[in-house]
């Protein structure tokens, strides 16, 4: 039983309008669901990936307007890896980034591959992450309507990194209960960082982690990242991982359908979000296929669906 991969990253955003500008029109991704955050249901619960949301390509956002901006601390997880084709794929989005305004740091060498730094409107931090070298977890497949040429677009997840305040019971939680393998470490400013990997590995299946015992306690803000989701085969295996969880005393959500893919959530010593999500049932493509612009709504809600949709603001003015 082996977790085989990154599933999804979901994150916190204070607009989600200028969160669908910049996902959609300047990364290129496609908004393959559009619902509402069942809490608070005239917010907006929004999904971007490839062309169809494959497991490992999806990135989620809960709108919580007027939310503090996220402030960076340990026992967090700090950063966001996004996948691009190869190291050709770095210069085109270097070029791209300028032409939108938006910073980003030079072409970097970060675990023997090349990679570029950029924040989003909430301050998240991304890592563009070159696929040349991975020999690992295939990519997605990149909607062929986006902006962005599909031999250069971004084809899923990449590494997440992870900030404690001391790492050796993280490490001890992804080597010892999720089966990670240590893979090797490298420097990064000044910090020791220590990769890990699980599946067939490469740039879809890691998780670095370091230790930050300078930063202050977190404060999860909007460009927070809530949790991450590693990929569990089907529910067989998900009704063994929820043994596993259980029997390690994490305390736990247990089995949890979530619709298009059935969950477990715990967290780790060291207060980070875990959730183990399955590969199936998948988004069965139910968005409108041109545009995505349907607002799914959960059975429990969808009689008051005139109602919460006169509270959602329109995503794009093409809609």
């Amino acid at each position: 039983m082996e977790l085989k991969g990154l599933h999804h990253v979901s994150i916190f955003t204070e607009n989600a309008r200028r969160n669908f500008d910049f996902y959609t029109k300047v990364l290129g991704l496609r908004l393959v669901k559009k619902t509402v955050n069942q809490d608070d249901p005239y917010t907006y619960h929004l999904y971007y990936a490839d062309e169809i949301g494959n497991p490992g390509t999806t990135v989620t956002f809960f709108e919580v307007p007027n939310m503090a901006r996220n402030r960076l601390g340990r026992n967090q997880i700090s950063a966001l890896g996004l996948r691009v084709p190869n190291d050709e794929a770095l210069q085109f989005w270097k070029k791209r980034l300028d032409e939108f305004q938006i910073f980003h740091s030079p072409i970097e060498m970060r675990f023997n591959r090349k990679t570029m730094r950029l924040k989003d409107p909430d301050g998240l931090l991304i890592w563009l992450v070159s696929d040349e070298l991975n020999e690992g977890v295939q990519g997605g497949n990149p909607w062929k309507e986006s902006p962005v040429p599909t031999e250069y677009a971004i084809t899923g997840l990449g590494p997440v990194r992870i900030s404690v305040f001391k790492k050796e019971r993280t490490a001890q939680m992804l080597t010892k209960i999720l089966g990670f393998k240590k893979v090797g470490e490298y420097q990064d400013a000044g910090n020791s960082v220590t990769v890990f990997q699980t599946g067939e590995g490469g740039t879809g299946a890691e998780v670095h982690l370091e230790e930050r015992a300078d930063l202050p306690e977190n404060n999860l803000g909007a460009g927070g990242i809530h949790h991450v989701a590693f990929r569990v085969a089907n529910d067989d295996e998900m009704m063994e991982w929820i043994e596993r969880i259980s029997d390690a005393n994490y305390p736990n959500s247990g089995y949890v359908d979530r619709y298009y893919f059935h969950s477990l959530y715990f967290r780790e010593s060291n207060g980070i979000l875990i959730e183990l999500a399955t590969d199936g049932p998948g988004f069965r493509t139910d968005f409108e296929v041109e545009h995505g612009t349907y607002v799914e709504l959960p059975p429990k809600l969808e009689a008051r669906r005139e109602e919460i949709l006169e509270h959602l603001s329109p995503l794009d003015t093409d809609q």
